[in-house]
């Protein structure tokens, strides 16, 4: 019971930081741009806590999940014409300001994630990322191939591979029932292609598919590395993120294999007992994931937001406002029942 009521408040937290610092984003810009705020709020559903400060409610609301701040000019029918002057809504604002106040939400996203990357490779190590081969596991398929320890993995199935990311994430998207290229360099510089076929492994009743390579990467501490290892290893996640998304689309992923609250949770609890350093890796991933999604150029998201303002800039005239934000509308709902959907396959996972 000390468990779960432990995760959750983690769970919590970590979601809460994670909302913070996407919503301030919005909020330091739009203040900077003199956007009349009425509402800075931490979580969704009903109020649990306000207080005014000038101009600005700052609340707490009682679902832990999302959170907003509410500007004048984004929701014409909650607009008071009386209260705020014209031109201190968001569109009266140039297309430039406009873009940081909705960029920010994102970047600062991305922003907690590389400065918590910087700080895990400054205190407990980065590791180099070498898609080199450091193990394998004997009468698995990639030994079986003629794979060997040393074996730098250039290619897999026509992907190229720059990082050991990228190795994990080809080799998962690959079909575990046929053969996948394998394109490695040897130590002596030459190239080698094998074809590699996942071998079926059974544990605890969970069926799963393995290669039987090991990447075990060297850890590397000081300033210098913390700042390169931030920065490759928050690349490699955005790249990861990008072709989850493609795959996604093109049916490589399925939306079974995506993860909502349901899924974060039950992720905390494993990295809670790893230690510190997992919990804060897994913060930076969640960040950048938030961050990544909310750039989609889908209605709803700060990145649909940013494509109505592309199109104004090039048309030199807005889109009409009732018209944008009913798009918008159509939008949440789409990705509301896109939640309940992952949110039900979470919970079937469970059991």
């Amino acid at each position: 019971m000390l468990g779960f009521i432990w995760n959750l408040i983690l769970f919590i937290l970590i979601l809460g930081v994670i909302v913070l610092i996407h919503e301030l984003g919005h909020f330091t810009w739009a203040k900077i741009a003199g956007v009349y705020v009425y509402e800075f709020a931490i979580g969704m559903g009903p109020k649990l806590w306000g207080k005014k400060i000038g101009e600005t409610e700052y609340t707490l609301r009682l679902i832990p999940i999302g959170g907003f701040c509410q500007m004048a000019g984004e929701d014409l029918d909650a607009d008071d014409s009386e209260k705020v002057p014209k031109d201190r809504r968001l569109q009266s604002k140039s297309c430039f300001q406009r873009f940081l106040i909705m960029f920010f939400g994102p970047g600062n996203n991305f922003i907690l994630a590389i400065l918590l990357l910087f700080f895990i490779g400054l205190i407990w190590g980065g590791t180099t990322m070498n898609p080199v081969v450091t193990d394998l596991t004997d009468n698995y398929p990639a030994s079986n191939a003629g794979m060997s320890i040393g074996d730098k993995i250039v290619e897999i199935n026509g992907h190229k591979v720059t990082t050991s990311d990228d190795v994990s994430l080809y080799l998962a998207i690959a079909d575990p029932k046929k053969s996948n290229d394998i394109k490695v360099e040897k130590k002596n510089g030459t190239t080698e292609n094998y074809k590699v076929k996942a071998k079926k492994v059974t544990n605890d009743g969970k069926e799963s598919y393995m290669f039987g390579i090991s990447m075990q990467q060297e850890r590397t501490k000081g300033l210098v590395s913390s700042i390169k290892y931030s920065v490759s290893k928050f690349a490699s996640l955005v790249k990861q993120m990008g072709l989850t998304v493609k795959y996604l689309f093109t049916g490589g992923i399925s939306l079974g294999q995506l993860s909502g609250p349901v899924g974060i949770y039950t992720v905390v609890g494993e990295q809670s007992r790893a230690g510190l350093s997992s919990i804060l890796y897994l913060v930076a991933y969640l960040s950048i994931n938030v961050g990544f999604l909310n750039l989609l150029p889908i209605p709803a998201f700060d990145g649909g937001h940013i494509i109505f303002i592309i199109i104004e800039a090039i048309r030199r005239k807005p889109v009409d406002p009732e018209l944008e934000n009913k798009i918008h509308a159509i939008g949440l709902m789409v990705l509301l029942l896109l939640m309940l959907l992952v949110t039900f396959n979470d919970i079937i996972k469970l059991f």
